[in-house]
């Protein structure tokens, strides 16, 4: 597919895009690596992306099911403007099938009942009117309804607001390719490092995943991973050693790794609450792969960001909230370290 303007759509065509292909008399929905082969009238995979007429239309457009003001650390995103608030947004659907999901009241729905109708420049005006500095994409996988993100991304950077994907890491390369200039920063999940669990518990694709990544890093734009712990499913040395050394040596050692405890929800109701004891676990195998920025999640340890160079302690979150941030313009204030991140 040919690189698509970067222009938002007009009125009268919203909920259509280009991202599909013709196959016989098919169309393929290219907005996820399922790559769906849709028959006129069908839904994909994902239950909101339709073939409609011989072109894809997004039944989600402009119907948001989930909307609030967060602070960016939620996400988890941990250097992408620290203290600072993000819209946040999501619709119903997904491409995944997690038994897990925190949000599959949304996620695992295709109804639109409790949804409502906002525009991209509602979304934008409330954004400016409320002093976000981003716009996350959330909630539920947002791949699925990049037609509507893309046009509310795209008025959001005329207003020099910034745009986050919170995503379980199923973009195709022809939507990567098209975010950039578009999306500035992502958290992928990396549920597990076996690729018959993705396939068969989750409904997903762990090379999708990982190519995913090495697209997003080689593409320039932010990336910071998550993995929720699941005891029995991905809490081994072995499986969290092989997502240590993917982010470090595939991506690079200073990716910040957000490792986060599993509650019981949806259909796992089954399994206890991860040890903190785990997640310590986890950190010190980050650690030995080389990983500089490790961070718990849903349990009350603080989040410290420490200086690689001279292991000073620049920022600490306590929650969702910075309680110091000593950062100098992105670099360390006692040996001048760039560090990585998105600060400003």
């Amino acid at each position: 597919m040919k690189p698509m303007e970067h222009k938002v759509t007009p009125p009268a065509e919203r909920g259509y895009s280009g991202f599909y292909r013709q196959e016989g008399e098919r169309i393929v929905c290219e907005l996820c690596r399922h790559y769906c082969k849709l028959k006129e009238g069908q839904v994909g995979i994902c239950g909101v992306n339709m073939n409609e007429g011989g072109r894809l239309k997004t039944l989600v457009y402009g119907k948001v099911s989930a909307l609030n003001i967060d602070p960016i650390e939620k996400k988890p995103l941990y250097h992408f403007l620290p203290a600072t608030f993000a819209l946040s947004l999501g619709t119903v659907g997904c491409n995944f099938q997690c038994p897990f999901c925190q949000n599959w009241q949304i996620s695992q729905t295709k109804e639109l009942d409790g949804s409502y109708d906002v525009t991209p420049e509602q979304l934008v005006s409330l954004a400016l009117e409320k002093g976000c500095k981003s716009i996350a994409y959330t909630y539920n996988e947002p791949t699925i309804f990049y037609p509507f993100a893309r046009d509310v991304a795209l008025l959001a950077k005329e207003h020099g607001i910034k745009n986050v994907f919170v995503s379980n890491g199923l973009e195709t390369p022809e939507v990567i390719e098209d975010m950039k200039g578009v999306i500035d920063g992502f958290n992928i999940d990396i549920k597990g490092f076996n690729p018959e669990y993705y396939k068969k518990t989750l409904k997903g694709s762990l090379e999708g995943v990982l190519d995913t990544l090495k697209r997003l890093k080689a593409g320039g734009f932010w990336v910071e991973c998550t993995t929720l712990i699941v005891p029995g499913d991905n809490d081994s040395d072995e499986e969290l050693g092989k997502i240590a050394r993917f982010i470090a040596e595939e991506l690079d050692p200073f990716t910040p790794w957000h490792i986060s405890a599993f509650h019981p929800d949806y259909k796992v109701q089954d399994k206890g609450y991860t040890p903190l004891e785990t997640l310590k676990r986890a950190e010190a195998i980050g650690q030995a792969a080389g990983l500089k920025y490790i961070y718990m999640g849903n349990v009350p340890e603080d989040g410290i960001t420490t200086c690689p160079g001279c292991g000073l302690e620049l920022i600490v979150r306590r929650g969702y909230h910075v309680t110091k941030n000593v950062l100098v313009d992105g670099h360390c204030p006692a040996c001048n370290r760039a560090i990585e991140g998105i600060w400003r």
